[in-house]
């Protein structure tokens, strides 16, 4: 498969959330450090190359602010995101249904959600042939703006299991340079 036609999946856990008082998980707002760190997923995305021109984002506030700041970062080359209810709580099974439905032409798909669908997701669909490091970054530990690239050189309505190939996992955040593994 020439690569010319790898399609890649970025899997982007939501920035640092509030707890605050009464309110329901819905319309949890990101923390102060969360809007600081969203911002930085969308530098990473943008320095990296992998640029989304499809993105699916979960219905809750913190998921949707996260895509703002992202967004914000990627500017005109941003594509206007489309709200999933059904990632929100949601397993990976329920997560990977949502992918099997973009479309072909999309290149790169950027998924914004929770744990520990996020982590599930990523873990199930990583190919044998996946990046070792990224690997166990991401089995390890997928804290709040943590992101998995994979490359996918099948019909995103194919994609089940072990049939993507993990590239990298970064976990950007303000202030700080350490970026992940890049191979």
């Amino acid at each position: 498969m020439s690569k010319h036609h790898v399609k890649r999946l970025v899997v982007l856990r939501h920035a640092k959330a509030a707890w605050p008082e009464g309110v329901p998980d819905i319309e949890r707002p990101l923390a102060e450090r969360g809007h600081a760190d969203a911002p930085e997923a969308g530098k990473w995305l943008l320095h990296h190359e992998v640029v989304p021109d499809f993105i699916l984002c979960s219905v809750a506030l913190r998921t949707r602010q996260t895509c703002t700041w992202v967004c914000d970062e990627l500017g005109d080359l941003a594509p206007t995101p489309k709200l999933e209810t059904g990632l929100y709580a949601a397993g990976a099974g329920r997560m990977l249904a949502v992918v099997n439905h973009v479309p072909e032409t999309v290149r790169t798909l950027l998924l914004i959600a929770h744990m520990p669908g996020v982590q599930d997701l990523v873990l199930r669909l990583a190919s044998r042939d996946s990046d070792q490091d990224a690997y166990l970054d991401a089995a390890n530990h997928f804290p709040t703006t943590g992101l998995a690239v994979l490359e996918v050189d099948k019909p995103w309505g194919e994609l089940d299991g072990q049939d993507a190939r993990l590239t990298d996992f970064a976990v950007p955040r303000a202030g700080e340079r350490k970026h992940g593994h890049r191979h």
